[in-house]
């Protein structure tokens, strides 16, 4: 994989599951939307092409359409998920393995919009094991780090909706009628947002987040013609009443939405709970700030860095950390060493005794 990255993070650091390791940019191509120039801006690279609007760190996911695609690839030629499977128990922990096996239970990505994202779902578990012959769904929650103008997402509809109004706004695709019945949500940097599965949503144009997803990918896209797809392509070839009866079409009113929503101010400390409760069974995300040194027990993760510099140590080697430095955190890297001026995203999968 080539590495794209500008700001350089020198050090003797390996693949090989026992040191913390810098993740170069991993962005597939020909995505169905524009975007990635906010990620261009936060990791300091080069823009190809505006159809890169995703970046998967630390990624044993490909994309739907297979390929390899999405993989993150080791310095030694070896894909993360092939490393993983060799050697769980160093990559993430006894716990982790005796209660989710070699599955690391975990995407993180960098997502940048340059246009409005097409309003869509993604299914559960049940749906996708049913349906899709997958055993994982795709419940997410975005952490903002910039917007470009009025930032914001749609998200839920504002009243109950029946299946044959949906189902006829996609015939048409209607997307005036659907999009006035979508709640518009506005967000700010430091916003987050839990995106259950079954949700539909999009998010509006010059938004860079960070994305903590289930391992898949799996979209279920309601608004699709105008995106120059197909329904075949929009709903991973099943019948459109098979793929529209995973969407969750009830009213998101204001208690299921506080339900789903932090912004900033909602804690504080050297480590800052992100997420809602409901994020809990599926995955973890901490602020983590640092003036002078702090510290992070072992554990598989990806440590974001939104602002500052500094370093990170473990087992006596260190490597630099600036704005944009993306860092996989194996489970063998032991305690790990933050130290500097800084505020980083440490994104994990579930504790072992997260609830089902």
């Amino acid at each position: 994989m080539p590495a794209e990255t500008k700001r350089t993070h020198p050090g003797p650091m390996s693949g090989d599951g026992r040191s913390p390791l810098p993740l170069p940019a991993n962005r597939p191509a020909n995505r169905p939307y524009r975007g990635g120039s906010g990620i261009a801006r936060f990791r300091g690279i080069d823009l190809p092409d505006d159809r890169r609007p995703e970046d998967f760190l630390a990624s044993t996911t490909e994309v739907f359409a297979g390929g390899g695609v999405g993989l993150t690839v080791l310095p030694d030629g070896r894909t993360l998920r092939a490393a993983v499977e060799e050697d769980p128990a160093t990559w993430l922990g006894p716990a982790h393995v005796q209660r989710f096996g070699t599955d690391t239970k975990l995407l993180v990505k960098l997502l940048s919009t340059d246009e409005r994202l097409f309003v869509h779902y993604h299914p559960d578990a049940r749906f996708a094991e049913r349906h899709l012959g997958r055993d994982t769904g795709k419940t997410e929650a975005w952490i903002v780090l910039d917007t470009v103008g009025d930032g914001y997402a749609l998200i839920g509809f504002t009243d109950d909706v029946t299946a044959s109004r949906v189902e006829s706004w996609v015939a048409r695709q209607d997307r005036d009628e659907m999009l006035a019945a979508m709640r518009k949500v506005p967000l700010r940097p430091g916003d987050t947002l839990l995106v259950p599965a079954g949700t539909p949503h999009a998010i509006g144009p010059g938004v860079t987040l960070v994305e903590l997803q289930e391992p898949t990918d799996l979209s279920l896209l309601l608004e699709y013609e105008s995106f120059g797809l197909t329904v075949d392509e929009a709903f991973l070839g099943l019948p459109p009443a098979t793929a529209l009866a995973g969407l969750d079409r009830g009213a998101l009113d204001d208690t299921r939405l506080a339900g789903l929503r932090n912004a900033p101010g909602g804690g504080s400390g050297a480590a800052e709970e992100l997420l809602t409760r409901g994020a809990a069974p599926f995955f973890r995300a901490l602020r983590r700030r640092v003036d002078g040194t702090g510290h992070i027990d072992p554990g598989f993760g990806v440590l974001v860095v939104e602002e500052g510099e500094g370093w990170l140590e473990a087992h006596g080697q260190r490597l630099p950390l600036t704005t944009g430095a993306c860092v996989l955190l194996p489970y063998g890297a032991g305690p790990i060493t933050l130290g500097g001026q800084l505020s980083a995203i440490h994104c994990a999968p579930p504790a072992p005794d997260a609830p089902h």
